[in-house]
């Protein structure tokens, strides 16, 4: 008998394995993030999706970086929470440990929250995607949101930049999942 997929465990993995490295960069290098600007932060996360993107498309066989996608997947993750922190307090001085990791749980279970209600209105849709496919919004997104920077933040009817970082955190761990637990 096949285990019927358990979206709220199988996040919730993804989640845990993200937290884990946040909390292990952030031992080795502290908050050093904090000096970054939200737009920085948004080129960090383009770098690594054109990297995803570029391997999709050479195979991974062919990268002279032996990293892989799963891992850039995950620093997406953690990067758009960083950026979500930055925009609420602005760029500044280095965060303890406590709070750096107080932030990023708030950050990550809102975007969670989006992703359950999201989740059931489109009745797991994204269960059918490609992995490549979520590359691609993912691309989009941080194009939306360098259109948003470069209008200093405003739009007329569209969501903000918050809304797309939290788009790109749950994309990013809907393919980790399909990655992970071989769904692709």
């Amino acid at each position: 008998m096949v285990n019927k997929p358990d979206t709220a465990k199988e996040f919730s993995a993804i989640k845990s394995s993200c937290r884990e490295v946040y909390e292990k960069k952030m031992l080795d290098y502290g908050t050093s993030w904090r000096i970054m600007r939200p737009s920085s932060l948004t080129d960090q996360i383009f770098i690594k999706a054109k990297r995803i993107r570029s391997l999709e498309e050479k195979g991974i066989e062919n990268a002279q970086v032996n990293e892989g996608i799963e891992p850039e997947f995950t620093g997406i993750i953690n990067y758009c929470i960083m950026a979500l922190i930055q925009l609420e307090l602005g760029p500044g001085n280095p965060l303890s440990p406590e709070d750096a990791m107080r932030l990023y749980d708030e950050k990550l279970e809102a975007a969670t929250s989006l992703m359950n209600h999201k989740n059931h209105d489109y009745d797991e849709a994204w269960r059918d995607m490609r992995v490549s496919s979520f590359t691609d919004i993912i691309l989009q997104k941080l194009m939306r949101t360098k259109e948003i920077e470069s209008h200093h933040g405003k739009t007329l009817v569209s969501e903000g930049i918050d809304a797309n970082y939290m788009d790109m955190i749950n994309y990013s761990i809907f393919a980790l999942i399909k990655l992970r637990f071989g769904y692709e």
